[in-house]
């Protein structure tokens, strides 16, 4: 198991067979804060991303924390504190890089969340595919609460997720969920004993990652660029995808490894290249 570090507070840990590592771990490593998202904790975020979405070994991500009690508890606010208007225009491109850093990974994407996923700490998890949850699990977008909104896509990705009267409630009372009914309600998918959401989420990004990497890319592409489509424009942004594994070597691969009864093993490689 390979590790990088992306300034103080961001670790990269590769998890996979054969010394290569197909799952990526992007770990909030923030612990006195409580993962607070600082600017130079976005900046690392952001830098990580765009690392491990170039990097065509990483077939999934999942996104975790080394505090015992948060995921994330959103933005720095004592950092926040101190800023003048001036600081908070200049920071604002910085931050708002970590979650679309998070939310534009090309691969599939999973949240280990337990404890406390606050604000923006919530926003970085509702930017990937699944949420795997723990029992401690608290939830929600309190940001009216103290005087803005959620900024990091929270009023654009909690209403895709549980409809628009539902994320309104969510967001306009600030009101925290803890596990059980966020699991009701949608705004987590996976709920597991407490202490193994990251365990589960791991395991679950290997189970993903033995697919083909082009049609894992592609399908999130499709996934992603179609939701919110009429279903015939959706149609062809999935006719796009298909055509670009169809032709890729990976099908080629597949189709063999079946009719062989063999595992895959996997070129990776995109028509052209």
């Amino acid at each position: 198991m390979g590790e990088e570090r992306f300034g103080e507070f961001v670790l990269v840990r590769r998890h996979g067979d054969g010394g290569v590592g197909h799952v990526a771990e992007l770990v909030l490593d923030r612990p006195k804060a409580m993962n607070a998202v600082s600017t130079e904790m976005a900046r690392s975020i952001s830098g990580a991303c765009a690392a491990l979405g170039a990097d065509r070994d990483v077939r999934v991500v999942v996104l975790t924390s080394t505090h015992e009690r948060a995921f994330c508890v959103g933005a720095d606010l004592k950092e926040r504190n101190s800023f003048s208007d001036a600081d908070l225009v200049r920071q604002r491109p910085v931050t708002r890089g970590a979650y679309t850093g998070v939310l534009e990974l090309p691969v599939p994407t999973i949240a280990a969340v337990h404890g406390f996923a606050l604000g923006g700490g919530f926003e970085l998890a509702l930017s990937c595919d699944v949420i795997v949850a723990d029992r401690t699990a608290v939830v929600g977008l309190p940001e009216v609460s103290v005087g803005v909104i959620p900024g990091g896509g929270g009023t654009q990705l909690l209403p895709r997720r549980v409809g628009a009267a539902r994320a309104a409630e969510l967001i306009f009372t600030a009101r925290r969920v803890e596990a059980g009914e966020a699991r009701e309600l949608g705004l987590v998918d996976v709920l597991v004993e407490e202490g193994r959401d990251r365990e589960e989420a791991l395991a679950l990004g290997g189970r993903i990652a033995v697919n083909s990497p082009v049609g894992l890319r592609a399908a999130k592409r499709a996934l992603r660029v179609g939701h919110g489509l009429d279903l015939r424009a959706g149609l062809e942004v999935e006719d796009a995808a298909w055509r670009a594994t169809a032709f890729s070597g990976d099908r080629a691969e597949g189709v063999a490894a079946f009719n062989e009864k063999r595992r895959p093993e996997w070129p990776g490689e995109w028509p052209g290249e």
